[in-house]
């Protein structure tokens, strides 16, 4: 209420004049793209709502009916690393507690390194599936050389027990905590249609930092619900989450798939070809989407994750795992974009086009309201401000369709994600090849020279500055601030 307010108070103070700007060419050169941002937004917003309202309850309905009548078997693949023993306790005891509730046989899959973790996980194994059947153990250990190699080394050992077409693989990460009905809320899932190669849930977090971190990983779980149930009505959801994402048997025994999550690369034009260090989630979704699977969206299931913020700096650890997450994204980008729209499906297609674009369009409306402000009046940037205070007021109240509260900070955090997160993007974009991991101390430039690595940073500034300097002059050349060339439309 005091933000509504203290917003409605700012309106009336501003004067006359500052709204006369709207009918001017300051708003016609965002109107639209504001069209366009917020028509996308909307319609990702009503299929959500179709999707959980209306499709989803018939298949869950169709698949807990497969369930019941056949249950198959389950491999649940746990990936440990550097995690504390406390979550990894409460991981493998949620791991352990889900076998033993499902409805056909399972089994644990430990991909770890070090020797104290293997102990931990059999003492537990012990402790909660004594003198039974149902449950196995498979302790897989690998040298600590990163998840894809741990993950490939947990599929191969999958693989060597012979998995029936309707077993399932739940890739589980080491600070993810699943629910105990998970095997028999979503196995019934791969029953239902054949083409269901993969599927990922809903998830929240538990965040291990200060109340700007927890504020800001409950919107960004919000705002995947959301999109992740807009991309399930068309049954291809854009990432298979790392945390917990779960496949069929048969794709994960497969050795084309385990060649492209343990050796992913990409030849770029400019960076030459570079393995993938980090993504083997976005390695994993590509595979099956080159191969005409389906992926869908369980939106009843939710699997908690504990989360370690890899800085104290709010600004910091923002943009530490932002270079992660967009530059998973964007490094799968551009080859899924070749593929057909006919193959995926032309919804797919154009929001995987949009991850593209929007990391620009979402830069518009600050960039004109500052050329704006400078060169055509001083409030634009005060009308801009009223403008970003109301609609992401209405975006946090439309969240309430996806959690059941929502936070005073989540309007500015909505802000903060669309313009700091589109500056990183376009950063990452000139520098697909730079990778870290925040958990492990491995970068991409650990084996370049020292010479290819100033070449390459050299030509990936110039470039990056290059195209902001043509971003900015074409929006200064919309708002009449830049004359327009009439040598360049043959005027004499």
């Amino acid at each position: 209420m005091l933000y509504v307010v203290a917003v409605a108070a700012f309106a009336a103070e501003l004067p006359v004049e500052a709204y006369g700007m709207i009918g001017g060419g300051f708003i016609g050169t965002v109107g639209f793209l504001a069209i366009w941002r917020y028509g996308w937004g909307g319609l990702h917003f009503a299929r959500a709502l179709v999707y959980r309202k209306r499709m989803f309850p018939h298949m869950r309905e169709a698949a807990d009916a497969l369930v019941t009548q056949e249950a198959p078997n389950a491999y649940l693949l746990v990936t440990t690393f550097r995690i504390d023993s406390g979550v990894t306790t409460l991981v493998y005891k949620a791991a352990f507690e889900a076998a033993l509730a499902a409805p056909g046989k399972v089994t644990v899959v430990a991909s770890i390194v070090e020797t104290a973790d293997q102990r931990l996980v059999k003492a537990i194994f012990r402790s909660i599936c004594p003198d039974q059947d149902k449950v196995d153990l498979v302790v897989v250990r690998i040298a600590g050389t990163g998840k894809r190699d741990a993950l490939a080394y947990g599929f191969r050992a999958i693989a060597r027990r012979c998995p029936s077409k309707d077993d399932v693989v739940a890739v589980i990460d080491g600070d993810s905590i699943i629910p105990r009905n998970l095997i028999r809320k979503c196995a019934g899932f791969f029953q239902l249609d054949p083409q269901v190669g993969a599927l990922t849930t809903d998830e929240i977090s538990e965040v291990r930092g200060r109340r700007i971190f927890q504020e800001w990983y409950a919107l960004r779980f919000a705002q995947r619900h959301t999109l992740m149930s807009s991309m399930g009505l068309s049954e291809r959801v854009l990432t298979l989450t790392g945390r917990m994402a779960m496949f069929r048997a048969s794709i994960v025994s497969d050795p084309d798939f385990i060649r492209q999550v343990e050796l992913d690369y990409i030849d770029h034009w400019r960076l030459g070809r570079f393995k993938f260090l980090t993504g083997d989630d976005k390695s994993s979704w590509f595979w099956l989407l080159r191969n005409g699977y389906k992926m869908i969206y369980v939106p009843d299931v939710v699997v908690l994750t504990v989360e370690d913020p890899p800085a104290d700096s709010f600004i910091s650890a923002a943009a530490m795992l932002m270079v992660r997450w967009f530059g998973n994204m964007l490094r799968t980008n551009s080859r899924a974009l070749a593929l057909r729209p006919k193959k995926i499906g032309w919804f797919t297609w154009w929001a995987i086009l949009d991850q593209r674009m929007s990391m620009w369009t979402s830069l518009v409306g600050f960039a004109v309201a500052m050329i704006a402000t400078f060169f055509v009046s001083e409030y634009a940037f005060l009308l801009y401000a009223l403008w970003i205070l109301t609609s992401r007021y209405v975006l946090t109240l439309s969240l309430l369709t996806s959690r059941p509260r929502v936070s005073v900070f989540y309007p500015f955090l909505l802000y903060f994600n669309q313009i700091f997160g589109s500056l990183m993007k376009v950063h990452i974009t000139f520098r697909l090849d730079r990778q870290k991991w925040t958990r492990q101390k491995t970068t991409s430039g650990a084996r370049r020279t020292k010479r290819s690595l100033i070449a390459s940073d050299f030509m990936s500034t110039y470039m990056h500055t290059l195209s902001l300097a043509a971003f900015i002059a074409l929006l200064a050349w919309s708002v009449d601030v830049l004359p327009t060339p009439r040598a360049l439309l043959f005027f004499p």
